[in-house]
């Protein structure tokens, strides 16, 4: 008669043959047929949106134009029924309606089941939404940490402002904050050669990776011979604005209306039933009902783009105030100014009328922003008050401390400030955090 152990060692033998093969069917497991968007990890890992990723079949897209949360989950399998219930689950922290296209998300597929377990969408780099499909309920919408830092980029105009920043290593969106900085101060558009720049800014990064940069700190910008200095300040209400070296706002109010004594007769709309074409269409601008003959104001000083009579405009005045506004009078019935010509803040630049596709006498009213028709009401329009008496002494300890930096050195890297993303994070993080000002060169 055999020992027992001399039976059991066949099977003991089989088993050890069949490991293997078990080690490679597992969840873990890299499919015959993976694609370049699928990634495997370790089992026992959490990934940046705290899912155990090595347990599923990780697969990575981004959404397509006019794709909506339905069309996602609809390509792997996903009930309507499931979808309502994890759009539900998302509110009101995030509304399922305001994907964007170009933004990553993330699938977790079962492998034995070959379904979606988990679903993520990414709103920016900062944060995300875990959706739970087996159970939506336990949806969420998470964090990661930014880390933020103020640095100073410098750099001198040889073609145009974007180009002295970016080949300095500064973010291409700097360009642009900084134009609004000085929007009332200085036109952009008309930079000479050698006119330099230096400012400090908050730099963003999450995990290592550069994201948008935060608000510009201070600037300095020697233009045409002239020095433009801007200091943000936040004054006891949380209100931060942009002041000189002397407590001054940069921003110059702008006139609310173009009239003095009138009513809105229909506001701005991207969908307004069209008097005399009879049909829905948007309306970009402020009719504002008055007499014929009545005298319109110029909202700012600026340059006359276009003084003329312009189709369904009529008698159309268009003057641009500085790099980032621009503003337009539709309807006249006479043009009191002429094309480049320089007109100040409350300058008559023409009358009331009906020329054009107009009712009655009116005027159309239209402000531009970069380009894009805006709503003046719906805007925080410039303020021009200067530093409030009670927080003078704390501007000049502010405006003594950065300027400073502002003199022209190697570029500073402040001290770091980790903090979680808000809901505007990377656009526009809204945690005032406070730095050390010591300094480290780059």
């Amino acid at each position: 008669m055999q020992p027992l152990s001399a039976k059991l060692l066949p099977v003991l033998l089989l088993m050890a043959a069949c490991l293997p093969l078990a080690c490679d069917t597992g969840s873990t497991a890299v499919p015959s047929d993976a694609d370049p968007s699928t990634t495997l990890s370790n089992a026992s890992s959490t990934d940046q949106f705290g899912v155990q990723a090595g347990r599923y079949i990780v697969k990575n897209g981004r959404v397509d134009r006019a794709e909506t949360f339905s069309d996602l989950l609809d390509d792997y399998g996903v009930d309507y029924q499931t979808v309502l219930a994890l759009a539900e689950a998302a509110e009101p922290a995030f509304d399922v309606a305001d994907l964007r296209a170009g933004r990553s998300y993330r699938a977790y597929i079962n492998p034995w089941l070959q379904q979606p377990r988990y679903f993520v969408y990414q709103v920016n780099a900062a944060r995300y939404v875990v959706f739970d499909v087996r159970r939506p309920e336990d949806s969420y919408v998470g964090t990661r940490p930014v880390e933020r830092t103020w640095e100073t980029v410098s750099g001198t105009v040889d073609g145009s402002l974007y180009e002295a920043l970016v080949e300095n290593g500064g973010h291409p969106l700097l360009a642009l904050r900084l134009s609004e900085v000085f929007a009332w101060q200085i036109d952009f558009f008309r930079l000479r050669a050698n006119d330099t720049v230096r400012l400090i800014y908050e730099k963003r990064t999450i995990d290592g990776a550069t994201v948008q940069p935060g608000d510009i700190v201070a600037a300095h910008v020697r233009h045409r011979g002239e020095d433009y200095y801007a200091f943000r300040f936040e004054g006891a209400a949380g209100d931060a604005e942009y002041y000189n070296r002397a407590g001054q706002s940069l921003r110059r109010q702008l006139l609310k209306a173009p009239l003095q004594y009138s009513r809105i007769s229909s506001g701005f709309t991207n969908s307004r039933y069209h008097p005399i074409l009879k049909e829905r269409r948007p309306h970009h601008g402020t009719d504002y009902a008055a007499p014929r003959g009545t005298p319109v104001r110029s909202v700012g000083s600026g340059v006359v783009q276009f003084a003329g009579y312009d189709g369904p405009n009529g008698n159309y005045v268009k003057i641009r105030h500085n790099s980032t506004y621009a503003s337009g009078y539709l309807h006249l019935s006479d043009i009191a100014v002429a094309p480049g010509e320089r007109v100040t803040q409350g300058e008559t630049i023409g009358y009331v009328g009906s020329t054009g596709r107009s009712t009655g006498p009116h005027l159309d009213y239209r402000l531009w922003k970069h380009g894009t028709a805006v709503n003046p009401y719906a805007i925080e329009l410039p303020p021009s008050q200067p530093v409030p008496v009670q927080h003078q002494e704390a501007f000049r300890k502010t405006v003594a401390t950065l300027l400073p930096w502002l003199q022209p050195r190697a570029n500073t890297v402040f001290a770091q400030v980790r903090t979680h993303g808000t809901d505007d994070a990377v656009e526009s993080i809204d945690t005032a955090p406070t730095y050390s000002l010591a300094r480290t060169e780059r």
